[in-house]
């Protein structure tokens, strides 16, 4: 199915290109890139104020597409994620070795996430790819829920903002432990 909105498809090849986007989610505003660029992680460690040692969010439309990422899941991990998915739970799922450091920061592990947000659903599936997807906002700020907020935090410092609305969460999402359910956030 191909995404008739020509703004992500404008979206999706800035992210070919190595650029940093904002783009709606369930909740709120995320800043996000094509995971396999470092400069443009690099970029979002920067405009946030964040540390490399956190790791990040990559959400898709589908399973396939975090797969490269990690390694082979238990039935019972996948029954757990079956649950949740499409939706905003992130879970914390086994990393694959050669998954960079920029993504995974200090951990074994990689927080991902099927989303069900139409828009940025559709916006990995134009990509073709899973995208990096952390909050919109600087370190100690309360993330973006609006275009005008993104626009107010970083300005011109995006190469692109995908107008929208999010998902009518109230904040970022769910994060659990893919090896014991338990909820983290």
């Amino acid at each position: 199915m191909a995404c008739p909105n020509w703004r992500v498809r404008f979206a999706a090849r800035i992210i070919h290109r190595g650029g940093v986007i904002a783009y709606p989610t369930e909740g709120v505003f995320g800043l996000g890139c094509d995971p396999r660029q470092k400069a443009a992680i690099e970029r979002i460690l920067q405009l946030k104020g964040r540390s490399v040692h956190k790791g990040f969010i990559l959400i898709a439309a589908d399973f396939t597409q975090l797969q490269p990422y990690l390694l082979p899941l238990t039935a019972s991990t996948r029954s757990r994620l079956e649950e949740t998915w499409p939706g905003p739970v992130t879970w914390l799922l086994p990393a694959r070795g050669d998954v960079p450091p920029w993504l995974r920061g200090r951990h074994d592990t990689l927080a991902v996430r099927v989303t069900a947000y139409p828009l940025a659903a559709c916006l990995c599936q134009t990509a073709g790819h899973a995208l990096v997807s952390t909050s919109a906002n600087r370190a100690g700020r309360p993330p973006a829920q609006t275009t005008l907020q993104v626009r107010r935090s970083f300005g011109a410092s995006l190469d692109y903002i995908l107008p929208g609305i999010t998902g009518g969460r109230t904040g970022p999402s769910e994060i659990r432990d893919g090896s014991t359910g338990r909820r983290l956030r």
